[in-house]
């Protein structure tokens, strides 16, 4: 990984994470679009697809670690695995990436959230309003205090497993499978408060997208008040996973 040019730790990052944001954004789109023929599969569906989004998405960034998310970066860099010189490249790979994936997104399903907005007869709905949370996460309540609370508790128990899971966080060539199953799992049992970002590219590029260049018709607006905690929660959980991995290994 010392090898590594800043270049293609940002190149790699950005392919990997322009595809989680493709996969993931793209199963929020199946599940909530009106004309979608995966219309309210739910909740399971939603774990599912953005846990296969991060094992597709972390595999083709293999080279690079298959990081995708800035916690994930300074977590490593705290811990000393990874370069404190190729973060900013890692992380403007992963802020790039996820803006251009969720344009992606938004290009695959075009004519659904064209036809969203509208009923059987023609008759506006207003309902792509509520298409925000297809790219970026909302809160199930305003408090943001406690939404902190939750995604620090969220993003750190991701970065426990993968700086001191087994063999010391070497999973070897399942790795991406086995932490795949961990955003899974956060998202069954955690996701719900927040909608579990546990990663600051994963929401700060869509949100950016999905408000200032994805024409859809009707939508609503980029929740900018709540944008700040995806970001700074993970990154707090980051430092202290890093931290406990330097006093643990």
């Amino acid at each position: 990984m010392e090898q590594l040019t800043g270049m293609q730790a940002f190149g790699w990052e950005f392919l990997g994470t322009a595809l989680l944001l493709l996969f993931g954004a793209g199963v929020c789109a199946a599940n909530g679009l009106r004309t979608s023929g995966a219309r309210g599969t739910g909740w399971l569906m939603i774990a599912f697809g953005w846990g296969f989004a991060v094992f597709i998405g972390a595999s083709v960034a293999d080279p690079s670690g298959g990081h995708l998310n800035p916690a994930v970066t300074v977590a490593l860099a705290v811990s000393g695995s990874t370069p404190w010189h190729l973060v900013p490249a890692y992380i403007a790979g992963q802020l790039l990436g996820a803006f251009t994936g969720s344009v992606l997104a938004w290009a695959a399903f075009k004519q659904l959230f064209d036809h969203n907005n509208v009923d059987g007869d023609g008759n506006t709905t207003g309902a792509n309003s509520g298409t925000g949370g297809m790219f970026f996460t909302i809160p199930a309540h305003n408090n943001n205090l406690w939404n902190c609370v939750t995604e620090f508790i969220a993003t750190y128990a991701l970065l426990a497993f993968i700086l001191l899971g087994p063999g010391g966080g070497e999973l070897g060539p399942m790795k991406y499978l086995a932490v795949s199953f961990i955003v899974v799992a956060i998202g069954l049992s955690l996701g719900s408060p927040t909608g579990y970002a546990i990663n600051p590219a994963r929401d700060f590029g869509p949100r950016l997208a999905y408000a200032t260049v994805l024409p859809i018709p009707g939508k609503g607006s980029g929740e900018w008040g709540y944008a700040w905690v995806p970001i700074v929660a993970p990154l707090l959980a980051a430092v202290a996973a890093g931290l406990t991995a330097v006093a643990l290994t």
